[in-house]
């Protein structure tokens, strides 16, 4: 079968995204999924690589289940905009799985870009917003829908749609740690899924 002009342009970038998942230690040298891989399959719902790491570098698994909520709002809520006081107001270990997120996160752009693919290392940064970190931790914690609204000015529906796609997250990164044999991530995991899921913005009705 020979190969049309289309994928023949496309051939450059598949052996660039190869060459960065040899280099994270998804595949090897011979292109066979290893374990990172494995767990990065698992990922729908987020940026499969930067989850993975935190996944697998015990970030996810030094938090709490809140924590972890908070932390994961981060790669699926659209909010640009952070309180300047936000780091501020933030437990210690989800200012650290904050930061942790951004070291991994400049880890896979750089990656990225050594193999001359086009991305900017700042901009793939930005693509983790933490505008509603807080929003998301409190929600675990039992505050209120009407309660959380008053920690930022984001929109009703906004706030909703984030937490709901929170949990379509959490399903992935519960599969990952069964998975990987993660016992104790995976009960908190659970307990995160318990905690979010509750309450007005599960009333499926409301926005949709």
């Amino acid at each position: 079968m020979e190969l049309s002009d289309q994928n023949l342009d496309l051939l450059p970038d598949y052996r660039q995204r190869l060459d960065v998942l040899k280099d994270l230690g998804y595949v090897d040298e011979m292109g066979n999924v290893q374990l990172k891989g494995r767990v990065a399959c698992e990922m729908n719902s987020a940026d499969a690589l930067v989850l993975t790491e935190l996944i697998l570098d015990n970030t996810l698994a030094q938090l709490e289940p809140d924590e972890i909520i908070g932390l994961l709002s981060a790669f699926v809520c659209t909010e640009k905009n952070e309180p300047a006081d936000l780091m501020d107001r933030l437990p210690p270990a989800l200012k650290d799985g904050r930061a942790r997120l951004m070291e991994a996160s400049r880890r896979v752009g750089t990656t990225q870009a050594e193999y001359g693919l086009p991305v900017s290392i700042e901009e793939y940064q930005r693509e983790f917003r933490f505008g509603l970190i807080e929003v998301a931790y409190e929600w675990a914690r039992g505050l209120s829908f009407l309660n959380i609204t008053t920690l930022t000015e984001t929109q009703e529906g906004i706030i909703v749609r984030c937490i709901m796609r929170i949990a379509d997250v959490l399903k992935n990164v519960t599969s990952a740690a069964m998975l990987i044999g993660d016992t104790e991530l995976k009960l908190k995991l659970e307990s995160a899924s318990e905690l979010i899921r509750r309450d007005i913005v599960f009333a499926a009705s409301l926005y949709f």
